[in-house]
C-alpha cells in the first residue's frame, strides 16, 4: 500500500513539476530566439540606412567601412547590393550569387523582410540568415543579407535550460521527500496494524500498536487494542482449558488404572470381559488426552509460523523415512503386513524440523497399519522431490475412502465408519498432521491407491538456497 501510495503522490507532483518547467522552458528559447532577431534587425537597420544614404550620395565608402568593421568584430558575413542588384560590399566569404543568398536579395529588393523562423533550442547549431530592403516607404535602393551565428544563443538558452531543470530537480526532490514522509506518516500505522492483525489471526499475543498517524487510524489503533486485548484473552483461556484439562485428568486416569488393576486380582474370571471392556476405555481415554494436547500445539505452532520466520528449519527427509521404515517394520510385521521404503539415494532435504517430519509419518504409517487389507496386505512409504517440494507418501492396500469421506478424513475427531468397530483411534491424527504441515507451508494430499486403498501425501516445501523455503 506505501508503493501505490507514494507512487500516486510522486506522479501527481511530477505532472505539476513538468506543467510548471516545460512553459517555462519553451519560454526561455522563445526570448533568447526574440533577442537574437531583434539585435539582428538593429544591425540591419543600420546597414540599410547606410545604402540609403550612399544611394543618395553616390559614396559607399560609408557602408563598405562598417560592414568590414561588422564581419571582424563579430565573425558574421555581409551582403550589401543595390537596386541593380550589382554587390556594394561581400564580407566574410559570402556572395551575392550564393543559391541561399540571391533569392534573399530578390526578396528585399521586392520590399519584403526575411527573418528566421521557430524558436532556437541547446542542441541549434550553424545559421540564421536574415535580409531587409533598404530604403524609404516604397522606394528601394538597395538589399542588406546577413549570416547571423546561433551558437551563442544556443549556448544561452542551454545554461538557462540547466538552471531551470536543476530548479525543477530540486522541487521534485522536495516532493519526493515529501511524499516519503507524508506516505509513512499514513502508511506505517497501517503495517503495524496489519502486523498485529495477522499475529491476532494465528492465535499469538499481538503486539500493542501505537497510536500515530492521522486521527482516524489513531482512533482505529486504540479499538484494535481493546479488541486484540479480548480476543487474545479469550484464546489464552481456551488453550490453557485445553492444555490444563489433559494435564489434571492424567493423575486421576493414572490412579484409575491402579485402582482397575489392583481389583483385578479379586474379580472372578466372569467378570474378564468387563475388566477387558474398562481397561480398553481407558487406553483410549489416555489416547485422546495425548492426541489433543498434540492438535493444541500443532496448532499453536502452525500460528506461530505464519507470522514468524521458520525458514531455518531443515532435515534430511530420506534420513527420517528409513528412520520410520526401521521403527514401524516391527509393528507391520506383528500384524501380518508387508512395509516397504523407497527413497532416492543421497540427501533430501525438507523444510521442516526432523521431530515433525517423524510425527507425520508416524500418523500416516499407523492409519495405514490400521487400515490395511488384514494380513498378507503391503504397505509403501515413498520419499521423492516434486519441483521445489518433497512429497512423502504412503499407499496402503485397505478399502480406502470415498469421495464424501476424503473431504472430511481431517476433520476432527472424525473416523471411517467402515472399520471403526475393530480398530482404535480418536479421529485427530490426520488433523495433527495437517496442521504440521500448514504451518511449514505444505499441504496433506489424500485420495484413492490403485487398485484400492488410500495414498496420503506429505507435501512439504524444499529449503531455498538461502536457507528459506521457496
Amino acid at each position: 500500500m506505501r508503493t501505490r501510495v507514494q507512487t500516486v503522490l510522486l506522479v501527481f507532483g511530477i505532472l505539476v513539476v513538468a506543467a510548471f518547467a516545460v512553459p517555462l522552458l519553451l519560454f526561455t528559447a522563445s526570448d533568447r530566439t526574440q533577442q537574437l532577431v531583434l539585435a539582428r534587425s538593429s544591425a540591419l537597420d543600420r546597414f540599410a540606412s547606410l545604402m540609403d544614404q550612399a544611394a543618395a550620395t553616390g559614396d559607399t565608402s560609408a557602408v563598405v567601412a562598417e560592414a568590414r568593421r561588422y564581419t571582424e568584430l563579430y565573425g558574421e558575413p555581409l551582403v550589401v547590393t543595390d537596386v541593380r542588384r550589382v554587390p556594394v560590399v561581400q564580407t566574410g566569404g559570402m556572395r551575392a550569387a550564393d543559391p541561399g543568398v540571391a533569392p534573399l536579395i530578390d526578396a528585399a529588393l521586392r520590399n519584403q523582410t526575411a527573418h528566421p523562423q521557430g524558436p532556437l533550442r541547446p542542441w541549434s547549431h550553424g545559421h540564421r540568415t536574415f535580409a531587409e530592403p533598404a530604403g524609404t516607404g516604397t522606394r528601394v535602393t538597395g538589399a542588406v543579407v546577413m549570416r547571423a551565428s546561433v551558437e551563442t544563443a544556443a549556448r544561452d538558452i542551454a545554461r538557462r535550460w540547466a538552471a531551470v531543470l536543476t530548479g525543477t530537480a530540486l522541487v521534485a526532490l522536495a516532493c519526493t521527500a515529501l511524499a516519503r514522509t507524508a506516505t509513512r506518516w499514513v502508511v506505517s500505522p497501517l503495517r503495524r496494524l496489519d502486523r498485529a492483525v495477522g499475529q491476532l489471526a494465528a492465535g499469538l499475543p499481538p503486539e500493542q500498536t501505537s497510536a500515530g498517524g492521522p486521527p482516524e487510524l489513531r482512533q482505529l489503533a486504540t479499538g484494535f487494542n481493546r479488541m486484540a486485548g479480548t480476543v487474545t484473552a479469550a484464546l489464552e483461556q481456551q488453550r490453557r482449558l485445553v492444555a490444563d484439562t489433559s494435564h489434571q485428568m492424567r493423575n486421576p486416569m493414572a490412579a484409575l488404572r491402579l485402582r482397575v488393576d489392583a481389583l483385578h486380582t479379586h474379580l472372578p474370571p466372569s467378570a474378564d470381559r468387563t475388566y477387558n471392556g474398562v481397561t480398553g476405555e481407558l487406553d483410549r481415554l489416555e489416547t485422546l488426552l495425548d492426541d489433543m494436547l498434540a492438535l493444541a500445539t500443532a496448532e499453536h505452532r502452525a500460528g506461530e509460523l505464519t507470522v514468524t520466520d521458520g525458514t531455518d528449519a531443515r532435515c534430511d527427509a530420506a534420513e527420517v523415512a528409513l528412520a520410520q521404515h526401521r521403527r514401524w517394520q516391527p509393528v507391520a510385521h506383528r500384524a501380518g503386513l508387508r512395509l516397504t521404503t523407497d527413497v532416492p539415494a543421497g540427501p533430501l532435504p525438507a523444510a521442516c524440523t526432523g521431530h515433525e517430519l517423524a510425527q507425520i509419518t508416524d500418523i500416516l504409517l499407523d492409519n495405514a497399519i490400521k487400515y490395511a487389507d488384514g494380513p498378507g496386505g503391503s504397505i509403501t512409504l515413498d520419499c521423492a522431490v516434486d519441483g521445489p517440494r518433497v512429497v512423502l507418501t504412503v499407499t496402503d492396500d485397505g478399502p480406502g475412502l470415498d469421495p464424501d469421506e476424503l473431504a472430511q478424513a481431517t476433520t476432527r475427531f472424525w473416523r471411517s465408519t467402515r472399520r471403526t468397530g475393530t480398530t482404535t483411534g480418536t479421529g485427530l491424527g490426520l488433523a495433527i498432521a495437517e496442521q504440521l504441515l500448514t504451518g511449514r507451508g505444505g499441504r496433506l494430499e489424500l485420495g484413492p491407491a490403485l487398485p484400492r486403498g488410500l495414498r496420503a501425501r506429505a507435501v512439504v516445501p524444499r529449503p531455498s538456497e538461502t536457507g528459506g523455503t521457496p
